[in-house]
C-alpha cells in the first residue's frame, strides 16, 4: 500500500527542495560550530575526571567550580543544538533520517505517482541528486533523473 502523506506533512517540488539547500548548507555550518564548541566542553570534563574522579564532586575540590560550570556549559550548548535544528532545519518541513546530523543528511518528502517518497540530499552535493522510498533510507537512494523528477511534485 503507498505511503499516504502524513497530516501537516509538506511536501516539496524539486524546485523547493533545491532552493532550500543554501539555508541548510549555513544550518550545518552553525551545526559544526555549535558542536566543536560542545565537544571543547567535554573535553574539559573529562580531563578533569581524568584528573580528580569521584573526588570532583567534593565541596572543597579546588576543581569543582570549573567542572560544574562545564556541566551547566553543556547543558547550554545542547540547548543551542537543539534550537538550531529546530529552527533552522525541521521547522522547514524537511526530516533527519537516522544520522543525518552527523552525516548530513536531509530528506524532502514529496510526491511520486501519488506516493509519497523522499528526495534525499547529502551536504556538499550542490543540489539533489537523488531521492528514495520512504522506507528505503541512504542506501536505497536512486538516481534523481529529469524523467523521475517531472513526475514529482504537489
Amino acid at each position: 500500500m503507498p505511503a499516504e502523506p502524513m497530516e501537516h506533512q509538506r511536501l516539496f517540488t524539486v524546485d523547493e527542495a533545491n532552493a532550500l539547500i543554501p539555508r541548510l548548507e549555513m544550518a550545518f555550518q552553525l551545526l559544526d560550530q555549535q558542536r566543536q564548541e560542545l565537544d571543547r566542553r567535554v573535553d574539559q570534563i573529562k580531563i578533569l575526571d581524568a584528573l580528580w574522579g569521584p573526588a570532583i564532586q567534593d565541596p572543597e575540590n579546588p576543581d569543582r567550580e570549573e567542572f560544574l560550570a562545564q556541566r551547566a556549559a553543556v547543558r547550554r550548548a545542547i540547548q543551542r543544538i537543539e534550537g538550531t535544528l529546530e529552527e533552522r532545519v525541521l521547522s522547514l518541513g524537511v526530516r533527519f533520517p537516522a544520522g543525518g546530523m552527523e552525516h548530513g543528511l536531509v530528506d524532502f518528502p514529496t510526491l511520486l505517482d501519488d506516493r509519497v517518497v523522499y528526495l534525499c540530499w547529502q551536504r556538499g552535493e550542490p543540489e539533489l541528486e537523488a531521492w528514495h522510498e520512504v522506507d528505503g533510507g541512504f542506501r536505497g537512494r536512486k538516481p534523481l533523473t529529469d524523467e523521475v523528477a517531472a513526475r514529482m511534485g504537489t
